[in-house]
């Protein structure tokens, strides 16, 4: 005997920044949303670093979400500084925070909680991996989860990062390699246990630059440094280090840093646990689609962009948010919402893909770190 599948007017597939935020503001109109995420738990794994919140897209999204004020209360003082070093430690910016609060920073994991702590309770299913997702006409879906389970959804909006599940509904991209890898590294309690590397980053974020690769650094609220190592690298660079041994992974990574200066290989030399490798890929700039009834995108995967400038995070909780507020105002025209908020998301999306990969681009040319220091003083 057959069971009619669970239906949700609105499923939103990731509980990330992007989702929680679509969610949210929904919320905050009366609209009741099901976000599915694959982790276990809100605790499952680490949500990664600091991240600088922009007045205009990050920080409007949290006045939507009705949490600025919460916010606010959660950046970490000082972390706006900015400095840019050489290979060889010589300081040639060195800016303080200026307390204008345009690009606070705040911890990730952070966000992520007064997101998820803002949420009618049941909202985020744990837990619930969607391994693919098919139309029913009419613009509803259905979608699968990897423990044999399914739910059809009026509207299915894909918030599941980079290697989306429910893109290909939309889109035939897939992300591809930038050209630049990244081993992350975290040195714990740094002002006490790591006085050299604290010294050398810093208050807030740091660059450390030269050709085809660079130190790229920030503070985290708990005292900590967070590294990031960039290489200009084939694809396969990473596949020939043994993180699992992490002192020969320290070697070998130090090794593209030959004559660097010491406080700066001390980065990743004194660093506290495993080293983590990530490459950095994105979706073609000026990714878009045709309107697809019933469903749409939004963050990463919908405008996958290297980290270069800052703007991932910002943009999807935009995206959540505009979403969010087309739908409310529009309650009787879902394809009418999603057509303007991808009208507007298009665009924009584009312009930061394209500054993403034109700051990419500055910070490791041959000349570096001067491009990085152009950019700087073009904007003030």
């Amino acid at each position: 005997m057959s069971t009619t599948p669970p239906h949700h007017p609105v499923a939103v597939i990731g509980a990330g920044l992007g989702g929680l935020t679509l969610a949210r503001v929904l919320a905050v109109h009366g609209i009741e949303a099901a976000v599915f995420d694959l982790d276990a738990s809100p605790a499952a794994r680490t949500q990664g670093g600091m991240l600088d919140i922009h007045e205009d897209s990050g920080q409007a999204a949290l006045r939507a979400a009705g949490l600025h004020e919460r916010f606010r209360e959660l950046v970490l003082p000082g972390g706006q500084a900015t400095r840019v070093l050489d290979r060889h430690a010589v300081v040639l910016l060195d800016e303080p925070d200026d307390g204008a609060g345009g690009r606070p920073e705040i911890d990730r994991g952070d966000l992520r909680d007064l997101l998820l702590g803002s949420l009618p309770e049941n909202t985020v299913r744990w837990g619930a991996k969607v391994t693919g997702a098919r139309p029913l006409g009419g613009g509803r879906h259905e979608v699968a989860l990897a423990d044999g389970t399914v739910f059809t959804t009026d509207l299915l909006v894909g918030a599941d990062g980079a290697w989306s599940r429910i893109r290909p509904l939309v889109s035939a991209a897939r992300p591809a390699y930038s050209g630049v890898s990244f081993v992350e590294a975290d040195l714990l309690e740094a002002g006490l246990r790591h006085p050299v590397a604290a010294g050398v980053v810093g208050e807030g974020f740091f660059f450390a630059l030269g050709a085809g690769r660079g130190f790229l650094a920030h503070r985290e609220t708990d005292g900590s440094v967070h590294v990031y190592v960039a290489v200009e690298a084939p694809e396969d660079w990473l596949d020939g280090v043994d993180f699992g041994d992490t002192e020969a992974a320290k070697e070998r990574v130090l090794a593209h840093f030959d004559g660097w200066d010491k406080s700066l290989r001390s980065l990743v030399s004194d660093a506290d646990g495993p080293l983590v490798p990530r490459r950095i890929h994105a979706l073609p700039v000026g990714h878009r689609w045709d309107r697809v009834p019933g469903v749409t995108l939004l963050g990463d995967a919908a405008h996958l962009m290297s980290p270069f400038a800052g703007e991932g995070a910002n943009l999807a909780m935009l995206d959540g948010a505009e979403l969010a507020g087309f739908l409310a105002a529009r309650p009787d025209d879902t394809e009418a919402a999603l057509s303007a908020y991808e009208e507007r998301m298009f665009p924009r999306s584009e312009a930061s893909a394209a500054q993403s990969a034109h700051s990419a681009a500055l910070l490791f040319r041959e000349d570096a770190p001067q491009g990085l220091l152009e950019m700087f003083a073009a904007h003030g």
